[in-house]
């Protein structure tokens, strides 16, 4: 009889190795804004490696960095709609124009570190996963970029020290808080921002420790003030086509390997945010923490664009921010 049960263990194994060797082989894009050494490329690429592993090798994702595929900004989600490139990696923020409720996690200091920013997250992931929905794509994961600060050439005490100097920002709302602070606000593309320091043409830039190592920045800044403006998130899509495509066990191997990366990706920006600031400390730069007066400023010049935000929010929106703002 222990034979015989032996003998069923053996024959469903190889069954099972069969049917993986001979299992049609799904192959996807995966679009992905940054470059190949950026954290949410890196991500991507973990994920794309545990899907391999998870489906034993049946879906088979080829992660393209620095948008090589030739999408990268606001037309993304039309994009993976459309079937144009059958996944994505997004910057939420970018397509809020698209959609409301991906603006949320670029509201700024609405949350002030990554327990709060999880918690934000886990808050409005139904309605992440609804949008997605409309678009005609799976929400599979999100994760945050570590959160920006004001890097300088002077100490940054209050909205006073911010009057008059020209700081490089990345979106709307850091333009416009900016500017509600005294600053000038400047865009340009991230390639042209050294030696726009070095020339004296900007003062600063708003950015995450993470950009502040890789730009060096440290040979033309003096000072770090982590303000904790904001901890934006990069979702990862998937065209629902190609979703349902799918069999049941490809999409639960799919989800898990979202799920893993998810949670590596969560631990892994807050590791290197910290790692970050100790690397720019040893390179000379100052890092300094906001004092009371000037987190009351910068709170006051955040609520005139949250309570801008809310006047076209949901009122499942609304419900979920305004107790954040408690």
């Amino acid at each position: 009889m222990k034979k015989f049960a032996g003998f069923l263990v053996v024959l469903v194994a190889l069954m099972f190795v069969w049917s993986s060797a001979h299992a049609k082989v799904i192959k996807m894009n995966l679009n992905c804004i940054y470059g190949p050494k950026s954290i949410h490329t890196l991500g991507a690429m973990k994920f794309a490696k545990l899907v391999k592993k998870y489906t034993h090798g049946t879906v088979i994702i080829t992660v393209y960095p620095g948008g090589s595929l030739g999408f990268k900004g606001p037309e993304l989600l039309r994009v993976v709609r459309d079937g144009q490139v059958p996944m994505s990696d997004i910057l939420m923020g970018v397509v809020s124009g698209s959609e409301h409720v991906f603006g949320v996690s670029s509201l700024p200091r609405l949350v002030k570190s990554y327990k709060q920013a999880w918690k934000l997250y886990q808050a409005f992931k139904p309605l992440y996963e609804q949008a997605a929905l409309k678009w005609h794509q799976k929400f599979l994961y999100a994760a945050p970029w570590p959160p920006s600060g004001l890097v300088t050439k002077k100490a940054i005490h209050s909205a006073k020290d911010l009057k008059g100097l020209k700081i490089r920002t990345y979106d709307k709302n850091g333009a416009e808080f900016l500017r509600l602070l005294g600053a000038n606000a400047v865009s340009m593309p991230w390639g042209d921002v050294y030696s726009a320091l070095r020339t004296n043409l900007i003062n600063g830039v708003l950015t995450s420790a993470e950009s502040t190592k890789n730009g060096k920045f440290w040979e033309v800044l003096k000072y770090f003030t982590t303000i904790n403006y904001a901890y934006p998130l990069n979702m990862v899509t998937i065209n629902l086509d190609y979703w349902n495509a799918l069999s049941p066990s490809q999409k639960k191997a799919m989800l898990k390997a979202a799920k893993e990366t998810e949670k590596a990706q969560w631990a892994y920006s807050e590791r290197i945010n910290g790692e970050d600031i100790k690397i720019i400390q040893k390179q000379g730069m100052i890092v300094e923490k906001p004092n009371k007066k000037f987190d009351e400023e910068m709170d006051k010049a955040a609520r005139k664009l949250i309570d801008k935000f809310l006047t076209k929010s949901t009122p499942k929106e609304k419900d979920i921010i305004e107790k954040f703002l408690k």
